[in-house]
């Protein structure tokens, strides 16, 4: 128990800093496939560039 909390102390705001940065490049991209397009949530609209 001890040792997860130390990696999740030691990694926590590494993997939060890769989730921020996934979401943006999500955001400003679109999908590959023709037909089909994901919702993103209304908070991550923030996040866009133009």
């Amino acid at each position: 128990m001890k040792k997860g909390k130390k990696l999740m102390m030691k990694f926590g705001p590494m993997l939060a800093t890769l989730a921020l940065m996934v979401t943006t490049v999500s955001v400003n991209t679109t999908c590959t496939w023709v037909g089909y397009q994901d919702e993103l949530p209304k908070n991550a609209n923030k996040l866009r560039k133009f």
